[in-house]
């Protein structure tokens, strides 16, 4: 307002100044302020938008100028490309749980999966490193979605999108496996009540599923994400100096060996979602950000080995399959390439509507497929003699429809019921 004062006042304050000589016209302006062409109500609207604005303005400012397409949080539209990779990486781990792994699959099948699809079963097992590529996705979303948030906001978007269909699909697990016609086994009513708070792994509870370890540590980057860079203010300078401390101290943790701090740190996993956010750096503030592309670089180098240390072993004849360095170098290396593809623009004609349903399926999806999947193989397979390559995919349909049952009768409903339990009244931003 004091920018605008000198403007409205200047008539008024110049009046006194020429009173010897009243008859003038000069003089006489200041005393018909009703007859004039109404000067200062045409003023007055420009004060809000000259004025500064706060901080918290600012920043969804510089976010709508500066991003783009970036996220729905600004009201832009969603990058549809990213929904389909998501679905695609949900895809690539359910491949691995029916037709690349041993486990208790095998009772489904009847025999193992690698008798089942004896050339395939190779390529499926490559399919849990959509794991990874889930977490770079991640990074990338996380900062985009959480940039100009408070972090009560923050913590309610993510409350409301992993609790609703995550608890549903704890109970509906539960109560399949209790059938008695279904081979496989229920937890004890106190695992499962412990399994609801998605805290099972850390409290020593068995699992209801076997998926929700990546839950786990997906908390644990929001934590981190929420507390180092959303409650001070989301930056530029505070996003890449969180990069770089984190990759430091998750190297320092996988150098001490500290338990303590690997939970903290998560060094196996903290290259992904860094790289991620180093994606989301180069899509926002554009594609010759040095610093962002040496985030995503660095990232890539020690992802790529964290994934070989995690998922290589020497030949074994007692090994389900032998995944070889270069080909896991290669799947995390094409996440890498897609995920980026998307961040600078160059999956931008991949804007179909259908995506946008896909990337909603892929949670639910991701939670039910891996357990009752086994029972629908069951049922195809042993049951009704279907045989394998008709059932692969079939079990895949039947997943992602009840994965859309749950968006479309639990998620779509309860999100927004909760996200407002958590935060009742958001501030106007």
């Amino acid at each position: 307002m004091s920018a605008q004062t000198p403007a409205a006042g200047i008539p008024e304050g110049r009046a006194p100044a020429p009173a010897p000589a009243p008859v003038t016209a000069p003089p006489v302006v200041p005393h018909v302020p009703a007859q004039a062409p109404a000067p200062a109500p045409a003023v007055v609207p420009h004060v809000p938008a000259q004025a500064p604005a706060p901080p918290r303005e600012r920043s969804r400012t510089a976010r709508s100028a500066t991003s783009g397409a970036s996220g729905r949080p600004g009201g832009v539209p969603r990058l549809r490309a990213l929904d389909g990779l998501r679905l695609l990486a949900a895809l690539m781990v359910a491949l691995y749980h029916y037709g690349g792994r041993g486990g208790e699959v095998t009772a489904a099948w009847g025999s193992s999966p690698a008798q089942q699809f004896p050339t395939a079963s190779g390529l499926f097992a490559y399919g849990c490193l959509g794991v990874q590529i889930f977490f770079v996705i991640s990074g990338f979303v996380i900062c985009m979605s959480g940039w100009g948030r408070s972090l009560r906001s923050f913590t309610a978007s993510r409350v409301a999108r992993l609790y609703p269909a995550y608890w549903v699909a704890i109970l509906l697990v539960t109560a399949v496996f209790a059938l008695p016609w279904v081979a496989y086994k229920a937890l004890s009513p106190s695992e499962v009540l412990t399994n609801l708070t998605m805290l099972q792994q850390p409290l020593g509870a068995k699992r209801v599923l076997g998926v929700c370890w990546t839950l786990w540590a997906e908390m644990r980057f929001y934590a981190l994400f929420a507390l180092l860079v959303i409650l001070p203010g989301a930056t530029r300078h505070r996003v890449v100096v969180f990069c770089a401390g984190w990759t430091l101290a998750a190297a320092v943790a996988r150098a001490t060996h500290v338990p303590a701090l690997d939970i903290i740190l998560m060094p196996q996993h903290a290259p992904f979602f860094i790289g991620g956010i180093g994606f989301y750096l180069l899509h926002r503030f554009g594609g010759r950000d040095p610093v962002a592309w040496a985030i995503v670089a660095v990232s890539w180098l020690i992802g790529q080995h964290e994934a070989v240390a995690a998922l290589w072993h020497p030949p074994s004849p007692g090994a389900f399959s032998q995944r070889s360095s270069l080909g896991i170098i290669a799947v995390v290396t094409l996440g890498y390439l897609l995920v980026g593809a998307v961040a600078l623009g160059k999956l931008r004609w991949a804007n179909w509507r259908w995506l946008t349903v896909a990337g909603a399926l892929t949670y639910p999806f991701y939670l039910v497929h891996e357990h009752l999947g086994w029972v629908v193989i069951r049922g195809l397979h042993t049951g009704l003699r279907l045989p394998a390559y008709a059932t692969l995919p079939l079990t895949c349909a039947a997943m992602l429809l009840l994965a859309w049952v749950l968006h479309r009768w639990v998620e779509r409903p309860l999100t927004p019921v909760l996200k407002r339990a958590v935060d009742p009244a958001p501030r106007r931003r």
